[in-house]
Parts: structure tokens; sequence; C-alpha cells
């Protein structure tokens, strides 16, 4: 049995999986808990009473280090590995590889696994931050683009004024109006158009770039509706980056 496991720097996604019955990695359930309040670890009593190994991809180290302080302390049976960017079965041709995200690698090792042969891959993630990267037809993570998710965009907006407020502007709520008649009503239209638009001018930027057609996919919490609004053949994967750890485990075991 496989544990995987996302950190991120609000939520922890984690999925175990049996052995594997198909070449995607399906897991058998999956749980989210908060990164910051450890009382809602308490799911992971959920997990399984046989031996299992984790596999670890973490951005929020202190996080990381109780994670695995709690795994050593209550499943000592168990393995723990936190994955390094050395690990993965993919070349990261950038600047500086061992800065790079381990989310960011984790989910291109996934669309890198999904994409068509000879085809680029765009990989969006919609989370506390989005990023959006790009694997190339060869194989190998390319860098990309980062800036703030909604949240925190509405989060700069209140805590960095005196009177606009924090309004909500996650893709959950439906699409805004494009005018907004109140305060309240231009921010959720300048936050969701907004993120909306940088997607849309980011993929339509890189596609223009790459020598093939690049195949498109969308993760993250605010992935299901950006899908269709970000490009029309974009392909919403439920934990992409779930789904890359169990792949690069394969390769480690």
């Amino acid at each position: 049995m496989l544990i995987a496991v996302d950190i991120g720097n609000t939520s922890i996604k984690l999925g175990w999986f049996a052995e594997p019955v198909s070449d995607w990695p399906r897991a058998t359930k999956t749980f989210s808990l908060s990164t910051r309040d450890m009382s809602t670890w308490q799911a992971l009593e959920q997990l399984p009473a046989e031996a299992c190994a984790w596999f670890v991809g973490s951005v929020h180290r202190e996080a990381e280090t109780q994670l695995a302080k709690w795994v050593a302390h209550h499943r000592p049976l168990d393995t723990y590995r936190k994955l390094e960017n050395n690990d993965l079965p993919m070349a990261v041709e950038v600047d500086f590889p061992e800065r790079v995200g381990m989310d960011r690698l984790l989910a291109a090792v996934a669309a890198n696994h999904l994409r068509a042969p000879a085809h680029p891959a765009i990989v969006i993630d919609a989370g506390t931050a989005v990023t959006v990267d790009v694997v190339s037809a060869s194989g190998a993570f390319q860098g990309g683009i980062i800036w703030p998710g909604w949240r925190m965009m509405a989060q700069s907006l209140a805590g960095n004024t005196d009177a606009l407020p924090l309004v909500s502007a996650g893709l959950e709520e439906g699409a805004p109006a494009i005018l907004g008649k109140s305060t309240e009503k231009a921010m959720r239209s300048g936050l969701y158009w907004g993120n909306v638009g940088a997607v849309r001018e980011f993929v339509a930027r890189l596609r223009a770039e790459l020598p093939a057609e690049a195949e498109v996919f969308v993760t993250g919490g605010d992935a299901a509706r950006l899908t269709t609004l970000a490009y029309a053949d974009a392909r919403h994967v439920n934990e992409l980056v779930l789904a890359g750890i169990v792949l690069t485990a394969r390769t480690l075991s």
C-alpha cells in the first residue's frame, strides 16, 4: 500500500493507493487536511492498519517536518520518503532546478505521462498560487509562470487598503457580471475575470511559442470551472500532483 501526500501552503492532499491495476494511478481513497491546523489530522486515523510506504511532495517545510514526526510516532512500521528534485523521472531544464516547487514538478511528471507523444504540455495548477508550466515534446520541464490565486489576491486587496472589504472570489460561486454595481461586485469581477484572463493570455502566448500543438491540463482546488474558461480543449485532471507522486514512486521502487 502506497500513501501519496501533497503538502501545499494551505492544504495537505493525501491518497492511498493499492497495487496498480492500470497504467494511470487511481487512489482507493483521498482526503484533505489543513496545513496549519493539526486538529484536522485526526483524519489520518482512516488509514489502513497494515504497513504502508509514504512518498511525500512538499512546498511547506514546517508541515512536512510535523508529518514526518507524526508518521514516526504513530506508524513506526511504515516507511517514509520525502521526494527531492533528483528523484523525479524528468529532466528539469531551468536556471536553478533545485529551487522549483515540488508540486509544480510532480504535476509535470503526471502531465508528461498523459500527453500525446511529440506534443508538449501546458500544466495549470490553480491553488493558493496559480502556476502555468510547460513540459517539452521531449518530456523535460521547461519552467513557467507563477502568480497569486483568487483568495491570495482578495486577502491582499483587503489587507493593503483602508476601506476595501475581504470578498470571496473563488470559482465555485460562478462567473460574476463583468460590470460591478457595488464595491464588492467590482472586486469580485476584477479578481475573477482578471485571473481567467491571465490564464487565457498565458496559454495563448505559450502555445504561440511552442513548436508543436500543446495539450493543456488543469488541476488544483479551483480547477473544475477554470478548465472550460481557460481554454476550450483543456483537460481537468483531479489530483495531478498525487498521480505524479505515485508515478515517481514506481521509478524508485
